[in-house]
């Protein structure tokens, strides 16, 4: 069967984190993705894995880590959710996206598998989008013969379809109030979620952060035996700035890093990289060298983290910021980027899920702006319209709402002054589903050295 009619089955599904008025919510069970891979041969038995939880940097921890991991000579899967601008992102290989006939391929092989275990009642369902996917890239993973995968949780940790492996380590990034319909309302709650990826006497890397957070894990950890390490001596030295270069001593030498990942922040999810690393060598053998290391960190892609565009002579950011702890990471990171730009006007195209507090999200960010430019999303999840206005209403930012992503982008253009001798700064930021529409155009227009954009 072809990736075409695979992607129009994936389609098919409602996302997990959706449920229609009067319909029960999907019960997730780590049984009911063993029984399919299980099925399957058990491929996510046949290579050795990491995996990553938290709520923020998780995704660009998971990147750096494989970007070292490839530059050792290691044969690398790499497996992250949501995706930008295609499916085949959330499944590579040494950098590679998944091709569309092995995506096709394993897809119907794992979707076939499933019919027939629902017609015996060995599974109660068919399995939802992101256990689809899931078993997908540990198919592929195992075809391919990887090396080693690094793996990112989608949601949480405890019941998340990726937490059926058994990793060689477990790294927690930083946690803050997300999801909380499904993770809990506290961050000890979500926390006991995320923790769900350790395993007794395992490994866990991590760093000092909420001290809720901090607490939980430490407790969880005591609990299964783990050996706690953390990340902290990888952190570069006080007053370094976002997509500078520093020394840290790893691997009995000075290793200088030097992210292209724009934003002090990034500096936390470089350091549990690079702990993770050191731990792979010292521990588990692996040949990671301190030039790997130096030249993984230097490679990392990771596109619409705080990434620079320059079109039409504006500068274009984009950000999936789509919590307040990313909305405050994104407004520091735009203050160390962007200084000396603070007089020349500043957009912001906008647009997130209804289930974030986007009037929390307006204060953080709407202030900083000359106006917001809302733009519809595809999505069941979106946040209402009217709903956004009102948001910036009560901000005090002066607000409008575009009839399409495109729209948005022109409206924004113009509001920038891209004509202007002091041309601004336009953001896009707020949802993945946004900035991955949004990059996709901006890209396309500079490909084909197009002057406008709708």
């Amino acid at each position: 069967m072809s990736y075409a009619a695979a992607l129009e089955k994936l389609n098919a599904m409602a996302p997990e984190l959706f449920s229609r008025p009067g319909q029960p919510r999907r019960k997730f069970s780590l049984e009911q993705v063993r029984t399919l891979l299980s099925a399957m041969g058990d491929p996510h038995r046949r290579f050795r894995s990491v995996l990553i939880a938290g709520t923020n940097g998780k995704g660009s921890t998971a990147a750096t880590l494989a970007s070292i991991l490839t530059e050792a000579g290691l044969r690398t899967g790499l497996y992250t959710s949501p995706h930008l601008e295609r499916i085949n992102e959330r499944v590579r290989i040494d950098h590679a996206l998944i091709e569309d006939d092995d995506f096709g391929r394993h897809f119907f092989r794992l979707y076939g598998a499933a019919e027939e275990l629902v017609r015996d009642a060995v599974l109660p369902q068919l399995p939802s989008f992101f256990e689809c996917l899931t078993a997908l890239a540990f198919l592929y993973f195992a075809d391919r013969a990887v090396d080693i995968a690094v793996l990112e949780v989608g949601m949480g940790g405890r019941l998340d379809a990726t937490n059926v492996v058994d990793p060689l380590l477990s790294i927690v990034t930083d946690i803050s109030l997300d999801h909380m319909e499904w993770l809990g309302s506290t961050i000890p709650e979500i926390t006991r979620e995320k923790a769900g990826i350790l395993r007794p006497n395992g490994t866990l890397i991590t760093l000092p952060q909420h001290p809720e957070a901090s607490q939980v894990l430490g407790e969880v950890a005591a609990e299964l035996g783990v050996r706690a390490v953390s990340a902290a001596p990888y952190m570069p030295p006080p007053g370094v700035g976002g997509g500078q270069a520093y020394p840290v001593e790893a691997l009995g030498t000075i290793v200088e890093l030097a992210s292209p990942l724009l934003g002090v922040h990034q500096h936390r999810n470089t350091a549990l990289a690079v702990a993770a690393g050191v731990e792979l060598r010292e521990r588990h053998g692996f040949p990671i060298t301190p030039e790997a290391m130096a030249a993984g960190v230097r490679g990392t892609s990771w596109p619409g983290r705080l990434e620079r565009i320059a079109k039409g002579g504006l500068d274009w950011v984009l950000d999936v910021a789509h919590n307040p702890a990313g909305a405050w990471s994104l407004r520091a990171g735009l203050r160390d980027t962007l200084g000396g730009a603070e007089d020349r006007p500043w957009v912001l195209v906008f647009s997130c899920l209804r289930d974030k507090p986007v009037r929390e999200l307006a204060q953080i960010l709407f202030p900083l702006f000359k106006q917001v430019i809302f733009a519809p999303i595809h999505s069941l999840r979106a946040t209402p319209m009217e709903d956004l206005m009102a948001a910036a209403g009560d901000s005090g930012t002066p607000a409008a709402a575009a009839g399409s992503v495109s729209e948005a982008l022109e409206l924004a253009r113009e509001a920038a002054g891209e004509t202007s001798p002091a041309a601004g700064v336009v953001v896009v930021s707020g949802s993945v589903y946004l900035v991955g529409e949004a990059r996709q155009i901006l890209m396309s227009c500079i490909e084909h050295k197009e002057k406008i954009l709708s």
